[in-house]
């Protein structure tokens, strides 16, 4: 099924719930509404915006649909910005008394011929408005190029309501739409498989992360590279205006701030939206929200709602069916993920995946199963998300807006279809790792090698790759001494060798770690002699003093596993797995020895 089908179809759903807008309609933000007499003088504003929040905040209101605009001059119907409105603008405004020229010959020609109160006093009042009356009251200058609309004034519903123009039965008979017809003037739809009039345009999209505020289009064609056969504009893929229409609203209502059916926040620049197919939409209601709640776990506070996520996912990866995460849940469930990322005008899709719902469940649950590390990272929580992950591990200075784009779009759809984890995690993990923060540490954000989540990242790639490829070696969970992979081993080796220094230096501005880290995962032959010949010194004064002596048994075990030279090189994959031997070490240490977990902890207390 393609994305326009499933959203074609996820638009009736909305419309048995009451929640879709009617051809003709769409939903817009409005700051402003008109009141008017019946002579058409304004007698006042209302202020549309929610200011429940720091500041007001423009509302979502249905009105008639907006028309698609490119260079022209189009004027909405019944609604438009100040410009079209009211003649004014913040700008410099070249073109505003065309713009409002406009608004008033379209209104002139549709409500001619009505004789319902409302619209006649809509036609006086734009008889008789001049726009230098926006100087006096009750306008202000914040109320430039927001939306308007208008309502009579005294006009209510029968709940008590305000009743807006466009909401009077005499407006509503005038917002038509153009009727589908068959035969020969209409196209075969490449959504339905019907035919009927051609979306010439298709809708505006509206609420991704970084596009244009004014909307973006998922489908368009405006440049001859992008045509075929002589095609023009919407020709060139050919799509029913019924068709156009219901995927637009169906995307553009997912894509709200409010909906229960976006990701809070893009992965990378990709804003992504999640839906079920299903014939009962209280079984795709119950897909839809255990989604959303394991896409919102970070902000789970609650250790019992935790724990309960915690359970789900361990009874999808054991198998159960998924009647027993939830009564209302059914296995077959078809399930669908979209990611968008802006591109100039136009939308880019990132990551589009559709399948059963049991089946991505399964796969975030593998996904969590190959990022588990023991000990756990620091504050880890139930079930971190992969923005999170991603901004531990490959963001400068833990900012999201430092998360490289298309590496998140790649592992998001690692996570979602099962396959490998794409080798660039690795790199932008190690680097991270290596590069460490070189700032004072208490204007450190991360990026410590003793932050387990560089070591979770790097052991969910190398496992992946085990699993897919079972020749290439298996990673270890937890501390494994006597693991025969070299690097790991040398991991192991590093961490105690910087214990030593720790232990028998009081005071030391840098350590083995800060200044041989990356070097000795890479080059382990330039380093590691040197390291060991400078461990001697502090053996000895950790003699001298008689005291954690351990530390010297713990390196002639390591070193006996180290059965060849030190190699002159490490790949990739292989500075990976020495920083996971590093980690479990650190790690094992602190809990073998309580002075030194203090000591541990008060190192990662300063760097988080």
């Amino acid at each position: 099924m393609t994305i326009l089908q499933a959203l074609n179809t996820y638009y009736d759903r909305m419309a048995a719930r009451g929640e879709a807008e009617a051809p003709g309609w769409s939903r817009e933000k409005f700051g402003y509404c008109v009141v008017l007499s019946l002579d058409g003088a304004v007698v006042d504003i209302t202020d549309l915006r929610d200011p429940s929040g720091k500041k007001p905040v423009v509302k979502l209101y249905q009105v008639p649909a907006g028309v698609k605009r490119t260079v022209g001059i189009a004027p909405n119907f019944l609604w438009d910005k100040s410009a079209y409105v009211l003649g004014c603008t913040a700008g410099e405004g070249k073109r505003t008394e065309q713009e409002h020229d406009a608004f008033r010959a379209l209104h002139a020609e549709r409500l001619a011929q009505s004789d319902d109160e409302g619209l006649i006093a809509l036609r006086r009042f734009l008889d008789i408005w001049r726009p230098e009356q926006f100087a006096e009251a009750p306008f202000t200058p914040d109320m430039l190029d927001a939306n308007f609309m208008f309502r009579l004034d005294g006009d209510v519903d029968d709940d008590g309501r305000p009743r807006y123009l466009h909401d009077r039965p005499a407006a509503r008979a005038l917002v038509q739409v153009a009727p589908e017809t068959d035969g020969a003037d209409g196209v075969f739809c490449l959504i339905t498989g019907e035919r009927g009039p051609e979306a010439r345009l298709h809708p505006t999209i509206k609420g991704v992360e970084g596009a244009q505020s004014a909307g973006a289009a998922l489908v368009s064609f405006n440049l001859d590279a992008f045509k075929s056969l002589g095609k023009d504009q919407g020709a060139n893929a050919p799509t029913g205006k019924a068709a156009a229409f219901r995927y637009g609203v169906a995307l553009n209502r997912m894509l709200d701030r409010s909906s229960v059916n976006r990701v809070p926040r893009p992965i990378g620049d990709a804003t992504v939206v999640f839906w079920a197919d299903a014939s009962d939409a209280i079984v795709a209601d119950a897909a839809e929200d255990l989604f959303a709640r394991l896409s919102r776990a970070d902000e789970v506070t609650d250790a019992e709602e935790g724990k309960k996520l915690s359970e789900k996912l361990a009874m999808v990866a054991q198998g159960r069916p998924m009647e027993g995460l939830d009564a209302e849940l059914l296995e077959g469930t078809r399930f669908h993920i979209l990611g968008l990322s802006p591109n100039a005008a136009r939308l880019s899709v990132r990551f589009w995946e559709t399948g059963s719902f049991g089946d991505f469940a399964r796969r975030l649950q593998q996904h969590f199963d190959d990022m588990r590390i023991d000990p756990a990272p620091r504050g880890w929580g139930a079930a971190p998300s992969v923005n999170r992950i991603l901004v531990k591990s490959t963001a400068l200075q833990e900012k999201f807006d430092n998360i490289p784009n298309a590496l998140a779009g790649e592992v998001m759809r690692a996570v979602l279809t099962g396959g490998r984890y794409p080798q660039t995690l690795l790199s932008a993990a190690i680097m991270r790792l290596r590069a460490g923060d070189k700032r004072p540490k208490e204007k450190r954000v991360g990026d410590d090698p003793l932050i387990g989540w560089y070591a979770a990242v790097i052991r969910a790639v190398l496992t992946r790759d085990h699993r897919n490829d079972p020749r290439k070696e298996d990673v270890p969970m937890s501390l494994a001494p006597d693991e025969p992979n070299t690097a790991y081993q040398l991991g192991r080796l590093f961490a105690v060798l910087e214990t030593a220094q720790r232990k028998a230096l009081v005071n030391i501005n840098a350590t083995i770690r800060d200044r041989y880290f990356g070097a000795a995962s890479a080059t382990p032959a330039s380093v590691f002699p040197l390291l060991l010949r400078g461990a001697q010194n502090h053996l000895g004064k950790l003699r001298k003093d008689r005291k954690d002596v351990w530390l010297e048994a713990e390196i002639e075990n390591i070193l006996d596993k180290l059965t060849l030279d030190f190699p002159r090189s490490l790949p990739l994959m292989e500075q990976g797995r020495f920083a996971i031997g590093y980690y479990h070490q650190r790690k094992e240490q602190s809990n073998r020895r309580p002075d030194v977990a203090a000591e541990i902890d008060q190192i990662e207390g300063e760097d988080a």
